[in-house]
């Protein structure tokens, strides 16, 4: 049997829809992206590109999906009001990002402003090391106050970044009280 890979990207004016069958066949589609409901043109240029090609949903093998438009709202500095909770000392760590620079000599280069106001930047207490082993319990009155500052400052998103979260998630997954 045949199955087809399907590659889709979102960009702010079109969504760009490209179906990879294993026996070579290509069908590119180009659509108007739908801004209110970024899904709709995507389900529309998949339906369309299923029909188009005579096959079956089951042929779909896998469906890979990015984002222009949300790289553009991030270069744009658009989109939601957004905090970010991180352990105590990192606050900053978005102002510092690599001390590398595109052009090393440039007295003069100024790096675009970090993607969290820091404002919005929040630290709680609380640190894992690299295995995962808590070196420092959470503090979740600090939790508290978080969470507390973020219902009050009519924040609509919030990223948790947590040191060494990727080895022991517990802290993240840690509610309020």
């Amino acid at each position: 049997m045949v199955d087809f890979r399907v590659d889709v990207d979102i960009g702010g004016t079109f969504t760009d829809i490209v179906f990879m069958g294993s026996d070579g066949r290509v069908l590119a589609r180009k659509i108007a992206s739908t801004p209110d409901d970024y899904s709709r043109a995507v389900l529309h240029g998949i339906r369309s590109g299923v029909e188009q090609l005579g096959i079956t949903a089951d042929m779909v093998s896998e469906v890979s999906h990015g984002f222009t438009v949300a790289t553009n709202a991030i270069i744009e500095q658009k989109g939601a009001k957004t905090a970010l909770i991180t352990t105590e000392g990192f606050r900053d760590v978005l102002e510092f990002r690599r001390n590398r620079t595109p052009r090393l000599y440039d007295l003069y280069y100024e790096k675009s402003p970090p993607l969290v106001k820091r404002q919005w930047r929040l630290e709680v207490g609380e640190r894992m090391n690299f295995r995962g082993e808590v070196v420092r319990p959470l503090d979740k009155d600090d939790v508290d106050t978080a969470v507390q500052y973020v219902l009050d400052s009519g924040i609509e998103s919030v990223a948790v970044s947590l040191l060494h979260s990727y080895a022991n998630p517990e802290h993240v997954r840690t509610s309020p009280k």
